[in-house]
């Protein structure tokens, strides 16, 4: 096995059972990812389009040889959220990834997983988790380089992975724009969100895309890709790499980042092949830089 591994985060958007369930089954066929999160983060209400796949779907992942991480809420506010919590930690002998420190009350140090959705923003909070069990951090998407070169640097103990290919999760809130947008209400929201698999576009006043909504989530336009960073983030200290799944090829996606981080693709090359697989969204890389998110900065490995 490889020293730089892939992770696929979980699926952020609200797609039907099957939808989801036949993606997962063609991960485990086919991606090159060490680990997979799995279960749902965004939303409470979605919850039941995937709970009659998820014993069949961490089956066949754990068959092809994958590590199954199951996630947690970003952001729990009611009672049934609360219990769903209890029961993930009380009935999973599994990996959990936390992703919002509410999980914390159920988890009693027991080895766990941290999300982007937590803010690690430096290496006394990464060594903070680690005492009260976490094992490996995603760390948020909009830290630039010095601040993850300090973090790896500073050799917190857990592992250490980088949002490296996805549209950025920025937000997320008790009420639903998603929703509002479509003239209902989060209570009776019809699962409206569905309409949008990949992200509902929201534009300035003069029609410029922005930002995405996924429900109660707001996400950005662009789609973070780190693809001409891998080598800089690997001196640095990050040996592993999270995709977050989007409505494309993603065992594309995954083979592509594969190719890089083994040597037998170019970042060039590569970035232009992530364009040819998820036309409809430009790449960004500027959090990384510390510019605007949506910018696209050159990386030395294209030179």
């Amino acid at each position: 096995m490889t020293s730089t591994q892939l992770t696929l985060g979980p699926v952020y958007y609200l797609w039907d059972g099957p939808k989801w369930r036949d993606f997962y089954f063609r991960i485990a066929d086919e991606a090159p990812v060490s680990r997979v999160i799995v279960g749902e983060t965004v939303c409470s209400k979605r919850q039941h389009f995937i709970d009659p796949h998820m014993d069949e779907v961490i089956e066949r992942l754990e068959a092809a040889g994958k590590e199954v991480v199951i996630s947690t809420y970003a952001l729990v506010t009611l009672m049934r959220e609360t219990k769903k919590l209890r029961a993930i930690a009380e009935e999973t002998d599994r990996l959990i990834e936390v992703n919002d420190l509410s999980a914390f009350m159920y988890l009693d140090s027991r080895p766990h997983t941290v999300g982007p959705l937590v803010n690690v923003y430096n290496a006394a909070t990464a060594r903070l988790l680690k005492t009260r069990g976490a094992t490996a951090l995603c760390l948020p998407p909009e830290l630039p380089m010095n601040s993850v070169a300090a973090i790896a640097g500073d050799e917190p103990g857990v592992e250490l992975e980088v949002f490296a290919f996805g549209r950025v999760p920025l937000a997320i809130s008790a009420r639903c724009a998603h929703a509002r947008s479509k003239g209902k209400i989060k209570d009776n929201c019809m699962f409206v969100c569905a309409e949008e698999p990949d992200g509902l576009d929201v534009r300035t006043l003069d029609r410029q895309p922005f930002l995405s909504l996924n429900g109660v989530q707001t996400m950005s336009h662009t789609c973070q890709s780190l693809i001409g960073e891998l080598d800089e983030l690997r001196r640095a200290g990050i040996n592993r790499f999270r995709l977050s799944p989007q409505d494309c090829d993603m065992v594309a996606v995954a083979e592509v980042y594969r190719a890089v981080l083994d040597g037998t693709l170019d970042a060039k090359a590569a970035r232009a092949r992530l364009s040819a697989i998820y036309p409809d969204v430009p790449l960004s890389n500027g959090f990384l830089y510390g510019r605007e998110g949506a910018a696209m900065v050159a990386a030395a490995a294209d030179a």
